[in-house]
């Protein structure tokens, strides 16, 4: 059999995210900006004896860390996307690094409340106005970061050098099971800072002007509580994916509909995603009157996100034996 036409049935599966690169280069655009900010703060902290800027910097330097394991994944699942020993690409990594990153915003969630629970019985001495201006200058830094990992529009093609008739390129439009969860996990992360900053000023000018010293503690208890149900949000739909669940019921159902027609039935169906924007499915048929794999693929040829398809047929045994 000549290699030519051997190539022609074979394919890749590179099933990454429609702005995987684009994505990569601005999650590491804000780790150079957070790790710069949190150099800073720890720096500004010990040379002028300030616990406020000292705090902020070694918190600034957890969300850091979290950033850098999502810019890690992005780099690693476009480097190995072609690697055989991965069996559907690296197009989930991006779910583990989005999982991880929810565990460390969840355990700095509740560093936040333990803070804020022994300040709130133990009040301390506040420089407020130092506090404010540190405050600002973090907001700031988590406004940029926000801005450059805002939502995308996934409304573009999300093809692939597929070359085999398993494979059907599909439409990537928006919706959950697109959804990019490493980026997600990424924008959290800032998203919290940025929250934590803007309830701290809100809450130190209170303190500062009316004297309501419980303020900033009780906050930082709320805060901390928003940041939780963020993380146990990612933590569901990272984990979910993680574990092969269904990511579209509606795509599920619309498979057996096209697929049981003129007396087939699908004994057999598993879809679960293997990337952002990218789901596979494999699918056994019984028939009386058998056609075909390609056959069966052809009807689904157009349905979107189904980028891997796997058909087996066979034929019903009574009807066999009739013959």
């Amino acid at each position: 059999m000549h290699t030519h036409s051997i190539a022609r049935w074979q394919h890749t599966h590179a099933f990454l995210g429609a702005h995987h690169e684009r994505h990569e280069r601005r999650t590491w655009l804000v780790v150079a900006l957070t790790t710069a900010m949190m150099v800073a703060e720890i720096a500004g902290g010990t040379m002028f004896g300030s616990m406020a800027l000292l705090a902020d910097g070694w918190h600034m330097s957890t969300h850091a860390s979290a950033l850098a394991i999502a810019a890690l994944a992005y780099s690693f699942a476009r480097h190995r996307a072609d690697d055989a020993r991965f069996s559907f690409g690296t197009g989930k990594l991006g779910e583990l690094a989005g999982y991880s990153s929810a565990l460390i915003l969840a355990m700095i969630a509740v560093i936040i409340a333990y803070e804020s629970v022994t300040r709130l019985l133990h009040p301390v001495e506040i420089d407020y106005q130092q506090a404010v201006v540190i405050a600002v200058l973090g907001l700031s830094v988590n406004v940029l970061s926000a801005w450059l990992l805002r939502g995308e529009d996934h409304h573009g093609h999300a093809h692939h050098a597929d070359a085999g008739p398993d494979v059907h390129h599909v439409h990537d439009h928006a919706s959950p099971a697109h959804e990019d969860h490493n980026m997600r996990a990424a924008y959290i992360h800032v998203l919290a800072d940025a929250l934590t900053s803007v309830l701290a000023i809100g809450a130190l000018l209170s303190a500062w002007h009316f004297g309501f010293v419980w303020i900033d503690p009780l906050v930082g208890i709320v805060g901390a509580g928003v940041i939780v149900s963020w993380a146990v949000s990612l933590i569901r739909s990272s984990g979910a994916v993680l574990l092969d669940t269904v990511p579209q019921q509606g795509l599920l159902q619309r498979i057996r509909a096209l697929l049981e027609t003129g007396g087939d039935r699908v004994t057999d169906l598993h879809l679960w995603r293997v990337g952002p924007g990218h789901a596979a499915a494999i699918v056994s048929i019984l028939s009386d009157h058998p056609e075909p794999p390609d056959a069966y693929k052809k009807k689904l040829s157009d349905l979107a996100g189904l980028s891997h398809v796997t058909v087996e047929v066979r034929q019903c045994p009574d009807h066999a034996l009739a013959h």
